[in-house]
Parts: structure tokens; sequence; C-alpha cells
């Protein structure tokens, strides 16, 4: 046995490890049908199929389910290679292929693999998926086996509705709506019922202990309607000939648990339509459950009053028509007469109580028969004489007259050889109806007429006369005298010189499917596609995208065009500017971090600082939500009038009234730009400090203050952005004073492209100062900006002309004294007209 036992495990451990690494088609193919052998092979030992079902479905199932990817399903081209995957879920074991399904489906996040398991598990619904399920553990509790997870998938199956709803909400199905799921559930109930039938007329046992407990929990999630109105009449039509499917009925309310009696009692008797049915349906249940009885006897009759004449008929015709039943007949009558003849009942209790508990005493005097009259005559007088009292005491004419009818019908009914009890009262259609309940209902009169859906479908109609529309109609309508003018020789045919080729490969909807995409096997078409939706994808389902912010930034900061796509660069640079964007503290603490890394190629170091200056423009540019709209200038009323002639003279009036109106001022003209919070403002500190926080720490593949002149160059720019982007925010001192602390320890750089980021820096900082802070920030370093000019005379100046020749120092300055020299060259009021000199001229233009 533990050789059957190690060779089934190895040979489904062969073939996940297949199904998760191959890429062939062909083998995948094979291998699926090689395990699909263990379900339904002849080949197979039934030890092996025993094995294998017991202990290696489940893991098999979740290893076809992590698999699904675009990629993988696309790997199987025919339909027969597509329905054998599907087949495991639809063929195998119904319990464990549900619960995977269902588990897949709540633990997966939007993507490609959750719309194909929501699929296979609607295949499964349609395919009576539901009725196999429950008969597999009929029959397990029928074999007197543990089920340990039976209450786990009682509760997936009454609430896969809500599952479904809170995982696909806008994109759910219309077969997990509810009032589509719960009928269907009601049909598959009948489905098991008819193969315990089978069984049971075959001569074996069966339970059906988890079918009522699947009734029982629907019912008490208020399903009531929805299972019950297919449920009952189903059942109803078949125990109307058949004694065994009477009894099943009765095991099937039988065995609810108590904590759901009270919902099913309360939905078979609604919607029976007989007492006869409704006596088939639930047997003697209400005298062998206290539970049952108690709702039936008390809580439907003395503690609510919203059921319809109906169901009290139903109700007690139910209680009469059986002997053993017929004591509890007797006791609800004395008990409705206590609280008929109660006066603090008829006080205190709406008049709406008092009518239910009226026509439900005249219905149970409909049932009584003179052996049980005799038994109870006086006690039945006595509480009559109290209620009538307490009835004609009442102010109102309403409770009065009801008081009358029913002492009228009481007191004839227990002494119709006595004098009548007459009371002079006005006949509305209420007393008609109270001394219509006197009188039995026959069976045909609880027969009610089913909704005529044929006469309400014009489809259906339309099949029922067999009027079908003629496919030869159109042909003939086209042939006829004119069918030449149909000739298209003369068209002029189409420019077709621009068109493209459709491609094949559609366009991935999610971001998890952009990701497994992008870290796949290498597709060109696949990649094309994707990263023309990156961007859109992210900005549109943004907190879809900030669950994967960190992972998607790492897989575009390492991509690389090797399919060679069109504008690859500029697609890859858009999609990471969106996600810093969509989730700014998380992605550019892991970019900034990155950034001094090893093994790091000067190009993406660029990379992360051309992103990392973009998504600071584009949070610091005011977005159309967020703008606040600004004066508007007063509309203008236009006056409408009938007569032609009015626009003439009024246009004339107008005339003269501007000649004569004299104008001091006039408002806008147009109105003023939209105002925003600057939403970089808040995240300004994650950008700008960590990317000054190791610049002196060579590493073995990159030396900022070395070789690597360019990065250099380039932070400096980068940081000249951030630093403008944050202008008027809190933290913008802060980052001014670090920034001027950068520019000091490097402003005796050699390279020309360091000092004008160091020139960058400068004027981004110093313009949005006042002239006061930036004296108290540099108060302390002496020399100036001019210093490192005239401290190497020989060396040209990148900025030579007259903007270098207009800051003159000298080497022996006064502190701050350099600084002020040029707050005040043309240099400085140059930058200050231009806000700043690089920015403009756009700090990522790459060298």
């Amino acid at each position: 046995m533990d050789s059957d036992v190690s060779h089934v495990h190895h040979i489904v451990q062969e073939a996940t490890d297949i199904l998760t690494s191959s890429k062939d088609g062909v083998q995948l193919f094979k291998t699926l049908r090689r395990i699909k052998s263990y379900l339904n092979g002849s080949d197979i030992s039934s030890k092996d199929k025993e094995e294998f079902i017991h202990n290696h479905f489940t893991p098999f199932l979740q290893c076809l389910v992590c698999n699904l990817s675009p990629d993988w399903v696309e790997k199987f081209q025919t339909d027969e290679e597509k329905e054998l995957w599907i087949s495991f879920f639809l063929e195998g074991p119904a319990e464990q292929s549900f619960m995977v399904l269902l588990d897949s489906i709540i633990s997966a996040e939007p993507s490609f693999r959750l719309d194909k398991v929501v699929d296979v598990l609607e295949q499964f619904l349609q395919r009576a998926g539901l009725s196999k399920l429950m008969w597999e553990l009929c029959e397990q509790q029928t074999q007197g086996g543990f089920l340990p997870f039976q209450e786990t998938i009682l509760n997936k199956v009454v609430c896969l509705p809500d599952h479904l709803g809170n995982k696909l909400q806008e994109r759910n199905r219309p077969v997990f709506f509810p009032q589509n799921y719960f009928p269907l559930l009601g049909m598959e109930i009948i489905r098991v019922m008819e193969r315990i039938f089978a069984s049971l007329r075959g001569g074996l046992d069966c339970s059906i202990s988890f079918v009522s407990q699947v009734l029982g929990k629907t019912c008490v999630h208020g399903r009531q309607q929805e299972i019950l109105s297919v449920l009952v009449p189903q059942l109803t039509e078949r125990t109307e000939s058949d004694c065994i499917w009477q009894r099943m009925c009765w095991r099937l309310v039988a065995s609810v648990p108590d904590r759901w009696m009270e919902a099913v009692i309360c939905g078979f008797v609604h919607f029976s339509a007989r007492p006869s049915a409704l006596s088939r349906l639930l047997g003697n249940v209400v005298v062998k459950s206290k539970k049952a009885q108690f709702v039936m006897t008390q809580k439907l009759l003395l503690l609510q009053y919203s059921s319809p004449t109906s169901v009290l008929q139903a109700l007690l015709g139910y209680l009469a028509l059986d002997s053993m039943r017929r004591p509890l007949l007797n006791k609800v009558l004395k008990e409705l007469l206590g609280i008929w003849g109660s006066r603090s009942a008829v006080k205190h209790s709406p008049a709406e109580q008092q009518l239910y508990i009226s026509k439900a005493i005249l219905i149970c005097l409909s049932h009584l028969k003179e052996d049980d009259i005799t038994s109870c005559k006086q006690e039945l007088l006595a509480s009559l004489m109290e209620g009538m009292k307490c009835h004609l005491d009442s102010n109102l004419p309403r409770i009065r007259h009801m008081g009358m009818v029913v002492a009228e019908s009481v007191s004839a009914r227990m002494m119709p050889e006595g004098p009548a009890l007459k009371f002079t009262y006005v006949e509305d259609d209420e007393i008609q109806e109270l001394k219509s309940l006197l009188v039995q209902r026959p069976e045909e009169a609880f027969i009610t007429d089913p909704p005529d859906t044929e006469r309400s479908s014009p489809l259906g109609a339309d099949l029922q006369s067999g009027a079908r529309p003629d496919p030869a109609a159109p042909e003939q309508a086209a042939e006829g005298p004119d069918s030449d003018l149909d000739s298209d020789d003369d068209l002029i045919p189409y420019d077709m010189s621009q068109d493209k080729e459709l491609k094949k490969i559609h366009a991935p909807t999610y971001i998890r499917d952009c990701i497994e995409i992008l870290t796949g096997p290498e597709d060109p078409d696949k990649y094309e596609a994707t990263m023309s939706v990156l961007e859109t994808l992210i900005r549109r389902n943004e907190a879809a995208a900030r669950e994967v912010s960190v992972e998607l930034a790492k897989v575009l900061l390492h991509l690389d065009d090797k399919s060679f796509i069109s504008g690859f660069a500029a697609l890859r640079h858009g999609a990471l500017v969106a996600i810093i964007v969509t989730d700014p503290i998380a992605v550019t603490w892991y970019l900034t971090s990155e950034f001094y890394s090893l093994n790091y190629s000067l190009r993406q170091r660029l990379d992360i600082l051309d992103a990392l200056a973009m998504a600071a423009q584009e949070l610091s540019r005011p977005s159309k939500a967020e703008a606040l709209p600004g004066p508007r200038p007063p509309p203008s009323l236009q006056l409408l009038s009938s007569d032609g002639s009015a626009p003439v003279w009024r246009k004339v009036v107008d005339e003269r009234i501007q000649k004569k109106t004299r104008r001091f001022a006039k408002g806008p003209s147009q109105a003023g730009p939209s105002s925003a919070p600057n939403r970089f403002a808040s995240v300004a500190g994650h950008f700008f400090f960590p990317l000054l926080q190791n610049f002196d720490r060579p590493l073995s593949t990159f030396d900022l203050l070395g070789d690597d002149h360019l990065v250099l160059g380039r932070l400096l720019h980068t940081l000249a952005v951030l630093m403008y982007c944050a202008v008027h925010s809190g933290v913008a001192t802060a980052m001014g004073k670090a920034l001027l602390e950068f520019v000091w320890a490097l402003r005796f750089h050699t390279d020309t492209y360091v000092r004008q980021g160091l020139l960058a820096a400068v004027s981004s900082t110093l313009c949005p100062w006042p002239l006061w802070l930036c004296r108290v920030a540099m108060g302390r370093r002496r020399g100036g900006v001019g210093e490192p000019a005239h401290s190497r005379p020989n060396q040209r100046h990148p900025l030579h002309g007259s903007h270098h020749a207009s800051i003159p120092t000298t080497g022996k300055e006064e502190p701050c004294l350099g600084l002020s020299r040029f707050l005040n060259s043309k240099l400085f009021r140059r930058v200050k007209q231009t806000r700043y000199l690089c920015v403009s001229k756009k700090f990522n233009e790459r060298q």
C-alpha cells in the first residue's frame, strides 16, 4: 500500500513540476490527460484513484489555478485542450472543486486569473455542480464518515452571492445575483432529492441532513421567498401521489436544526396554498418538534399579526386535518379566546391585531367537531362572556363591531339549539369577511392561478403561434427591377495604404497581469501591448496600483528594451512617473534608496532622477479635479419676445445707453486662474533629503564625487527642480539650507555641467527666499559665490562674459559680502526675472 501511495505521489509531483515550468503546449496536454485518467480512467486501480482523490486532488487543482495566466492559457490551441483543463473542476469531486474555486476567487486580486476562475465557477453552477456537491456530502453522512469541512462548505454554499458580490462588485455576473442564485439552489435541492428518491427505491439508505442544513441556513438569511418559491411547488406536486416523497419532505423539515426551524416553518406556511399540501410537506413535525410547535401555535397566531387570511386558513386547517394535531387546535382556540377576552389586550393592542385574532377564532370554530365542542363548552362560554363585555365597553366602534360578530358566531356554534345572540350593526366589507370565515373553504378554493408567463412574454407568444422569420424574404426583396442599382463596380475603393495589421494579442486589463507579462517569458507583441496601456491602467485604477506600487516600480526600473519596442523609453518613463504620482511616499523611498545601491548602471540612476523630477512637477501642478473655481463673469440675460421688431429698437436703446454711460472701471474680462493645494508640499521631504544622504560614499561601481560627473550634474538639476516645486511649503526652508550646504561643498568643482547645476541649485534656492534669510543661511561662509572663479584666475568659467564679469570679488571679503555682491549683480537680476536659469531649459534635458 505504501508503494502505491508513493507511486501516485511521485506522478502527481512530476505533473505539478511540468505544469509549473513547461512552455510546450503538447507536453502540458499530455500531462493533463495522464492525471485525468486517475479520475475516470479504466486502466487505473481503484486504490490509486482513491488515493489521488483523497490526498492529491485539491493540491493539483490549486496548482492549475496558480498557473493561470494569459500566456499559459494560450498554449492550449484547440477546444478539446481547453475543455480538458476545465473538466478537472466539472467532473472531479464537487466539494473539493467548489472550495478551491471559491477560495481562489476570495484571495485573488483583479486579474486574468480572477476572471478565468469566475468563468469556471459559473459553468460549475450551470452544470448542476451544487447538486453533485450536496449528493457527495449526503453519501458521506450515510457512510458515517467524519466531515471536517462540512460547516465551511455549508457557509460557502449559502453565502456565495455575498462573497462574489463583495469581490467582483460592479463586475458581478447575473448568475451570482441572489435573485438568480437561490432559485437555482432550490432546483439543485430538487435534483438531490430525486437522487435520494432513486436510492431509497433501490433499497439503499441515504442521509438528507446536509440538504436540510442548506435549506435552513438559506431561510434564516432571509432568502425564503427566492428558494421556497421554487422548492414548495415542486415538492407539492411530487408528494401528491408518492408516499416516499412525503416521508422525504417530512425528514427534510424535521432535520433542520432548531436555530433555523422558525424560518423554514414560516416559509412553508406562507408558500403552501392548501392545508392538505402543508400537511403532506410537514407531516406531524408540529407534534414532534417543540420549536416547530411554538412557532405554529404561538408565534404565528399570538405574537404576529401580519400574515394574510389565506395563511391563517392553511395553518389552522393543517392542525385540524390529523387526529394527532387536533388537540393543538383546541389548545390554540382556548388561548385565542383568552387573549380576546383580556381587558388589557383589548385596551392596549392595535385594532389590526384584534382583527387578526378574531379571524383566527372564527377559522378555528369552522374546524371544530361536535366532540371538541362538548369537551370544552363551559370553558369557551366563560371566555366568551368576559370577552364580549370587554369589547362592548370599548369606545371604538370598530372594536365593538368585531366583538359583536365573534360573540354571535361563538354562541351560535356552542348552543345551536338555544336562542340566537343577535346585535345590530352595519355590515361593511370587514364584517362580511369575518362572517365568511365560519364556512370552510373547499380545497379547490385554495388553488391560485399561476402567472401567465407566456402571455407576458412577446417572445413566447411568437414561438407559440409558430411565426418565424422567413430567411428568403430579404433575398426576394433584393431581387427586382432595381437590383442593378446594387452593383458596386462604380464605387471608389478605400485608401488602405495607411492601414495597420490588426494584432491578435489583447492588451491586459489589470495591473497584476501587466506585472506577470513583464516578468514572464519574452514576447514582443505582449510586451508592446502591455507597455502601451500600463500608464493608463495606473492612472485609471489608483487603488489597485497602490497595492503593487513598489513591485511595479522595481520591474520598470530593471526593464530592458530587449524586443526593440517603438518608443520604449518614453513608455517606461511615463509608467514610472505615473506610479510615483500614485503612491509617492512608498515608491520614492524605494527609488531613492536604490539610487546609491550597487549593481545599477548610470542609465538606471539617471532614469531615477528624471522620474523623480517629472513626478515632482506633476504633483506641484494643480489637477483638474482639485482646482478651485475662480471668479466668473456675471451671466448675461437675453430677453426673448414674440414680436419680431423688438431686437431692432432694443439695439438702438443699448447703443444710446452705451454712449451716455460713463464707466470708471471694469471687472475682469475673463475668469482668473484656478487655485489648488500643492500636492508635492506634503511629500517634498521624501523626494529631497534621501538624495543628499550618501553622496560622499563611493561605491565600486559608482563614485558621485569622482568620475561620474554626469550623474552629479543631473542630481544637482534634479534637486533644483525639487526645491522649486516645493516653494512656499513648510519644508522649503530646511530644503534650502541643506541644498546650500551641498552647493558649498562642490563650489570648486572642475566640470562645466556640474557648475551649471550648482548655479541652478543656488538660483532655485534664492529665488523664493527673502534677502535676509539668504544672508542668515550663508552668514557663516566666507568668500562668495564668485570666489571659485577668482581662486583659479587662469581657468575659463563656463558662464564667461558679462555674467561672470559682473560678480567682482576679492579673496579678502567679509562674511556674506561675496553673497551680497552676487545678489546685487546682473546675473542674479536676470535669474530673478526668469525665476531661475536652468529650469526654463528643462533640467531634465539629457547631454
